[in-house]
């Protein structure tokens, strides 16, 4: 038989794994994380929008935070003239099969009146070197950064992607649309979404009002695609544990998954500029939110920006993007199905 003295261990052990359960599943962090309502101020923290728009009068000031990476290949030829859409392309070294298939499909253009043109972002892998260097030689369509192309980099490789939009096409090109290389994109759809995106179909309702906005590339600040609003990840468990050093908040600001969203110039620039006063943080979606967020821009959401693949049907019409196309043969028979 248990004695009164043994119970009250058990007690104790059960209480003791009790909690640290609770701390690995990070209850623990969810009751200590600030509101994000009334205590946010993601580093730095002082005005940044008022940092960015005296930036855009011709201002400078010092960065706090700056991407030491060098470009390996720029393609600064890419926007010499006039382009009505860029799409930027983040890719793995490794998926050569994905970009040349993209190339053929909705990385091409030959669908649209309007001039398109794609790029493709990758870092680097000591394995893929030589065949990287043969595929730009090739195409010259490959922005590759010295930096290591894991997924904890993705922030990095979007930072390059927006640092050499504003450097090598901003003056010539209207909008810029980031996009996974595991998506299927309708450049004609994304053509009509930029003419006005609170009445393209899978519109957010809410936000009917802005309907007579002027939604011209220098004056709107653009910033669309599937939107969330969610909170971090606190679990030990899970490839998305969020620290509270790392991020004290208890939500994380609306932003667009970064699987494909699309921006005007205007955004683009002073979502570039807005980087240069905020602290980096791993997941590129909620870093670019933030940076939306310290600027006022609220993020437009389209359910025909599909986060999870869109099963192939006779509603891709209206389909801006979808995630999901990992196989080429695949995309390339969707793609032909939807452009005969």
């Amino acid at each position: 038989m248990l004695t009164y003295y043994s119970k009250k261990k058990l007690r104790y052990m059960f209480i003791a794994f009790g909690a640290l359960l609770f701390h690995l599943f990070g209850g623990f962090s969810h009751l200590f994380s600030k509101d994000f309502d009334d205590d946010f101020d993601y580093p730095y923290e002082g005005n940044v929008k008022f940092l960015v728009d005296q930036m855009v009068n011709g201002a400078q000031f010092d960065p706090i935070n700056t991407y030491y990476f060098k470009y390996k290949t720029n393609c600064s030829h890419l926007c010499n003239g006039p382009v009505k859409l860029l799409f930027i392309i983040k890719s793995a070294p490794e998926n050569y099969a994905q970009r040349d298939v993209i190339r053929k499909t909705w990385g091409s253009g030959n669908n649209v009146n309007e001039k398109i043109r794609a790029v493709f972002l990758v870092g680097e892998r000591t394995s893929e070197t030589e065949s990287l260097l043969k595929e730009s030689i090739r195409y010259n369509d490959l922005v590759q950064g010295n930096f290591s192309d894991t997924y904890f980099n993705n922030t990095i490789k979007t930072m390059m992607g927006f640092k050499w939009a504003c450097e090598f096409c901003f003056k010539h090109t209207e909008y810029f649309m980031f996009v996974d290389d595991d998506y299927y994109v309708s450049p004609k759809n994304v053509l009509k979404f930029v003419e006005n995106p609170f009445i393209y179909p899978g519109r957010d309702v809410r936000v009917e009002k802005y309907s007579f906005t002027d939604f011209g590339t220098d004056k709107f600040e653009l910033y669309a695609g599937y939107v969330f609003h969610s909170s971090p990840f606190r679990s030990y468990f899970s490839k998305w544990s969020v620290s509270l050093q790392e991020y004290p908040y208890n939500k994380w600001p609306p932003y667009v998954t970064a699987g494909s969203y699309v921006l005007s110039r205007l955004s683009l620039m002073r979502m570039y500029y807005a980087s240069l006063f905020t602290q980096h943080f791993r997941f590129d979606d909620i870093y670019v939110g933030i940076l939306a967020y310290k600027l006022e821009i609220e993020p437009i959401h389209n359910q025909n920006f599909h986060f999870d693949k869109k099963p192939y049907n006779h509603d891709y019409h209206q389909t801006i993007a979808s995630h999901g196309y990992n196989d080429p043969e695949e995309l390339w028979r969707v793609w032909n199905e939807e452009n005969p």
